[in-house]
């Protein structure tokens, strides 16, 4: 066999042993599909009339403007699942086992990162079916489908790989499970997932302006209902995803090389 052959073959080893410990620890995957659901439950049908009638005088349909954004959400809440993962691997001494062994060293990560790729475009299925059950109407186009879906796929990659390395220093599966928090949780509530941002604070308004999730938030809507975005927040948005990705594989390359959590 060739080494592109065994870097492909260990590979996908790695990548049945992550799917097997997802269906082994399936409370993970069930939280990052959750909560979505509970948030389109909650905001879109609860309080979807309030908020529609509430922001820029009315006028629109909160539901088909929350979507995007909890779509993300679901991204973030999965990340959880490959950091735990990742610290479990540093701190349980199954690593030391890998190195001792004949196989393609960055097949370890990359099984971590395309086992939670499959579980994220689950998830984000689940999610879009169940708002369309409840009212969600994108009048997106196949093409404006097909870039959505790219463009989510590139956003799981960049926040997974984000998550191993965050995963890799930490100490305990617990503290891997709370370092990941600020992707999780912070940065989806501090976006416009829930608030166009001139209806914002002007405090919140410029870290939500200036953070991630915003422009890469932008371009789903834009996508998938036809609304209006910023001049070049299509790029910024890939722009962002390429960055995190950039950060999050070297670092995460780097810690695990090391063979020790920081």
């Amino acid at each position: 066999m060739s080494t592109t052959s065994y870097a492909v073959a260990d590979t996908a080893t790695m990548l049945r042993r992550n799917l097997r410990h997802s269906l082994r620890y399936p409370s993970l995957a069930a939280g990052a599909i959750g909560m979505p659901i509970i948030m389109l439950l909650l905001f879109g049908v609860l309080f979807g009339d309030t908020f529609s009638a509430g922001i820029n005088g009315g006028g629109f349909d909160y539901l088909d403007f929350l979507t995007p954004g909890l779509l993300l959400m679901s991204i973030a809440s999965g990340t959880m699942s490959p950091a735990i993962g990742a610290a479990m691997d540093m701190t349980e001494g199954i690593v030391a086992r890998f190195r001792t062994m004949a196989i393609y060293r960055p097949s370890v990560l990359t099984g971590h990162v395309l086992g939670n790729v499959i579980l994220t475009i689950v998830s984000l299925a689940l999610v879009v079916g169940f708002a369309v059950l409840i009212g969600f109407r994108p009048n997106a186009s196949i093409v404006d489908w097909l870039l959505a879906a790219g463009l989510l796929i590139l956003v799981t990659i960049a926040l997974t790989w984000f998550a191993i390395a965050l995963g890799l220093i930490s100490k305990t599966a617990e503290g891997a499970s709370n370092i990941v928090l600020p992707i999780s949780f912070v940065l989806p509530f501090l976006s416009n997932t829930f608030l166009p941002l001139e209806a914002m604070p002007s405090g919140i308004r410029w870290f939500a302006e200036y953070q991630p999730f915003t422009p890469i938030i932008d371009s789903l809507r834009h996508l998938l209902l036809g609304t209006p975005m910023e001049s070049g927040s299509g790029w910024l948005a890939i722009a962002w995803c390429i960055a995190i990705t950039v950060v999050g594989y070297f670092w995460a390359q780097k810690s695990y090389n090391k063979g020790t959590a920081a």
